[in-house]
């Protein structure tokens, strides 16, 4: 994919994301979301962060299954249980974002929810990826 980053200058300076994504590419992937579940279906993960990066690891695991890279990444959406909790640990998850994903930042959301699919799930990541 090529892309571009694209965060005008009258808007806030962007942090962990990036205003607008324009991408070029032949395949379009959506990537479902991801929670921390392991291998077996089980949540893992007592803290945010734990399960974050976790969650993490999945989404990108689906999109390099599907023939992309965390780079390829034009949107994620965040869906936390507990938005504050989120802000509180939001330099612990931009260290993870980093580590697992780079610091091409895709366009992202948090949303805040009030239970996710699996009860013992604090956060979900979905997105979609634009392949060259």
């Amino acid at each position: 994919m090529s892309s571009e980053r694209v965060n005008p200058p009258g808007l806030s300076p962007p942090a962990g994301f990036t205003h607008a994504v324009v991408a070029r590419g032949s395949r379009v992937v959506f990537l479902a979301g991801q929670t921390a579940l392991d291998g077996e279906g089980k949540v893992v993960g007592e803290s945010l962060p734990e399960q974050f990066e976790r969650a993490l690891a999945n989404l990108l695991a689906a999109l390099t299954a599907a023939g992309g890279t965390a780079a390829d990444l034009a949107r994620v959406t965040v869906y936390a249980t507990d938005v504050a909790a989120y802000r509180a640990h939001a330099p612990e998850l931009g260290r993870v974002w980093r580590r697992l994903a780079g610091r091409d930042y895709p366009a992202m959301a948090v949303v805040g929810v009030v239970r996710l699919w699996d009860e013992e799930a604090l956060v979900e990541l979905d997105g979609f990826a634009v392949l060259p």
